[in-house]
This record gives C-alpha cells, sequence and structure tokens, in this order.
C-alpha cells in the first residue's frame, strides 16, 4: 500500500508507515543495522550496485530507509534524507540550492544558526541573503531580485512565533522562479500540509518532536520529487549520513508523534491561558490559542490536533532580567536548557531582539520561551507559580541584560 497517497488517517499511518505488510512474516520494528561494508557474490553485482544505495552503508541501509519512507507518507513527500541535525539539514539543502551570484530571502525571524550559516559560508561562496519581515506575505514578491533562487519561510518563528502566509509567498515566489524552503520543525511533519501550502522542501530538526525522547540529535529533508536529484546529489557529495541507532530511535518517536502532540497541544492551552492571566504578562506568543498573534492565519494553515507545546511569554517593560532569572531558577519540573520537542518541560530566557534586522524594537523587553512537556499540566502549573512567586519577590529593578544570544 503506498501510504503517501492512501486514505487512511495520520495516526494509522503513523503506525504502519515503514514496515513489512501482513504478507510478509517479519518483526514489527525493522532490524537496527550496523554495518558500513555491504559484500557482493561476485564482480557482475558488484557493478550492478555502483552508484546505488546499496553500494554502501554511507547511504543508507534497511533502518534509516524504513524511517525515510514512514516520515515520507506522515509529511507527504516525494523523498527523504536524514542527516545528523537539524542545521545540517538546512545547511545541505541552502547548499544544494544556490550557488555563488544567487540571492537568498530569509525570514527575519529564521533559527539564530540559520543566520549564522548566510553570514558565514553563503557569504564567503558569493550568495546575498536579504531578510525580510514574516509578515510580509504576498509583497514579498517587491523583495525578489532577477537572481532570487530561494525563498526561507519558518512558521511560526522562532522565538517570537510569528505565523506566516506561506500559500502567499509561495505564490509570489514560484512566479519569479524560486523556490520554497520551509524549517517545519514547530509544525512537525504532520501538523500542516507543508507541499500543498507551496512548500518545496520541508526540512525538520528530527531531534525535537520526531525522536521525542531527547535521545539522539537529527534532520530530515523531505522534498518533492522535482527537486529531490539536486539535492540527494549535494547530499551525498557532503557524505551526510546518520546511524542506524538513532534512526530506530526516530521511527519508535515517531510512532507515538499523534498521541504526544495531542497531550502536548492540550497541556500548552491550559499553560498559555493560565501565563495570559499573570499579571506580569504582556502578551503570550502561542498562535494556536485564540487571541494569539497570528491565531487566523495559524487556523487556516495548520491542524489543530497537532499543535505542539512550544510557545513564548513576553513581559512588562518593568519586569526585569533578575526576576526572570529568579522565575527561571525557582521552577523544578522546568528543566534550564536548549532544543524542545522531547517528553520534559524547558524554559528558557530569550532575547530576539539581539540579532534580528528587522523589526528589532519591538522585541525590547525580558521574553521567555516555554516549552510544555508530557508532565501532570497541574503539577506544571504549580511549579510556575513557584516561579513567578519569586519574581513578585524582587523589588527593586536591575536594568541590565545579558539574555543568551542564541537559543536552539
Amino acid at each position: 500500500m503506498n501510504l503517501v497517497d492512501s486514505p487512511l488517517q495520520t495516526a494509522t499511518r503513523l503506525t504502519h508507515a515503514g514496515r513489512k505488510g501482513k504478507d510478509h512474516a517479519a518483526f514489527v520494528n525493522p532490524s537496527v543495522v550496523r554495518a558500513s561494508t555491504m559484500l557482493f557474490p561476485d564482480v557482475a553485482s558488484l557493478k550492478d550496485a555502483c552508484g546505488t544505495r546499496r553500494a554502501y552503508g554511507r547511504h543508507g541501509n534497511e533502518t534509516t530507509q524504513a524511517l525515510e519512507q514512514a516520515l515520507c507518507a506522515a509529511e507527504g513527500a516525494a523523498a527523504c534524507m536524514l542527516t545528523p541535525s537539524g542545521l545540517s539539514a538546512i545547511t545541505t539543502t541552502l547548499l544544494a540550492l544556490l550557488q555563488p551570484g544567487d540571492h537568498l530571502l530569509m525570514v527575519d525571524t529564521v533559527y539564530d544558526p540559520t543566520r549564522l550559516f548566510c553570514e558565514g559560508m553563503l557569504k564567503q561562496i558569493g550568495v546575498t541573503t536579504t531578510y525580510y519581515d514574516p509578515l510580509v506575505g504576498r509583497g514579498i514578491a517587491e523583495l525578489m531580485q532577477f537572481n532570487t533562487k530561494v525563498v526561507f519561510v519558518e512558521s511560526p518563528g522562532s522565538l517570537t512565533f510569528e505565523v506566516q502566509d506561506i500559500p502567499g509567498i509561495a505564490a509570489a515566489a514560484h512566479a519569479r522562479g524560486a523556490v520554497v524552503v520551509s524549517d517545519s520543525t514547530w509544525a512537525t511533519p504532520i501538523g500542516w500540509d507543508s507541499f500543498e501550502l507551496g512548500i518545496d522542501v520541508s526540512v525538520h530538526a528530527a531531534t525535537k518532536y520526531i525522536v521525542g525522547h531527547s535521545d539522539a540529535l537529527m534532520g530530515a529533508i523531505l522534498t518533492t520529487a522535482a527537486l529531490e536529484e539536486r539535492i540527494r546529489n549535494c547530499y551525498r557529495q557532503l557524505g551526510m549520513t546518520i546511524g542506524a541507532d538513532d534512526a530506530a530511535l526516530a521511527l519508535r518517536g515517531l510512532r507515538t508523534l499523534a498521541a504526544r502532540l495531542a497531550a502536548h497541544r492540550e497541556s500548552a492551552h491550559v499553560v498559555a491561558r493560565w501565563l495570559q492571566e499573570q499579571p506580569e504578562v504582556a502578551e503570550v506568543l502561542y498562535p494556536p490559542m485564540p487571541g494569539s498573534p497570528g491565531h487566523e492565519l495559524w487556523k487556516r494553515d495548520f491542524k489543530a490536533e497537532y499543535a505542539c507545546g512550544l510557545m513564548g511569554a513576553v513581559f512588562r517593560a518593568d519586569i526585569t532580567e533578575q526576576q526572570v532569572a529568579a522565575l527561571i531558577d525557582r521552577t523544578r519540573l522546568f528543566g534550564i536548557g536548549f532544543s524542545w520537542g522531547g517528553f520534559e518541560s524547558l524554559i528558557l530566557p530569550t532575547n530576539p531582539a539581539s540579532y534580528r534586522t528587522v523589526n528589532a524594537d519591538k522585541w525590547q523587553t525580558p521574553m521567555l520561551r516555554l516549552h510544555v512537556g508530557l508532565e501532570a499540566v497541574q503539577d506544571l502549573l504549580a511549579d510556575l507559580e513557584q516561579g513567578f512567586a519569586a519574581l513578585r519577590k524582587i523589588p527593586e529593578p536591575v536594568r541590565e541584560r545579558s539574555y543568551l544570544k542564541a537559543v536552539i
């Protein structure tokens, strides 16, 4: 059965994709193939395998290919390539699609390490980058140059969670011959129909919700058939590969993705509403919540049942860094750590204004990023109560600013 095109519901696809059907006698999970060298019975077989994925372990095996097939079925992609991290999925894609003299339109809310790549390696090889307002919509057409080859989107945006008009941006980009690349990590492979919205390449930090258990690093490039050969050629030349053990962990995570997202979503809504009620909080940035910035666009383009648990909170201007640090330090269930998308709740201070080039002045007050995990939500609320109580005990403002520049 072709699970990419089948009418099965999402949870069913996740359960069965990348597995052998009932007409095969096999274990439920594919074998974990730890191998590099492949042996051949004769020279003719060796020659037949040359240039194919059957030639060498770097090109994958039944474990990694099962994960690729499952991810394609989940998001409706024609092809999947797995990389050692989310960042490597982004950089591989951009290197494949851009060459010296090309121009890249990059959303200003992008994940900071992606920005560093644009200002570093891409600039070194002669690719120019223009950062644009995430809310530009179809107005992106006015920013297109004769040599614009890629428009990069990330919706919701990193740290500030702006929801982009993806169909509008895609229509404008395609009209000028550019392709649309999306960092779709927040959405996950099942949170929206990315390719139907006009995205050509959907990349993921599979480290987050796909793996889901904070025990493996991985990236995934999901693409249309039209761009597969171009990206795969670059992917091969860069020597990208992942290990079978990590692939098995990601397959395990993918099987429960729909169920986990349902739990993350339910608790995240409760936490977001609770934060909204705190007098120190000026705004909660969680697009699935009615009234949050971008909610109407989010409701149009995303699948409500698969919202994730990542959100932001903006404090009043009179709240200080010292107070925010006291809040974070006092919590016990919200871990202080980079990444997100695992079973555990996390909390970090953020300062997007430190590296934005468009509308940076909008983000001058202290902010938090929270990932709502799978703990009982009442315990999480009690933990946040402790944090806010600590914040309120600090009477005198301290106006120093030393936020972390980048949040992973």
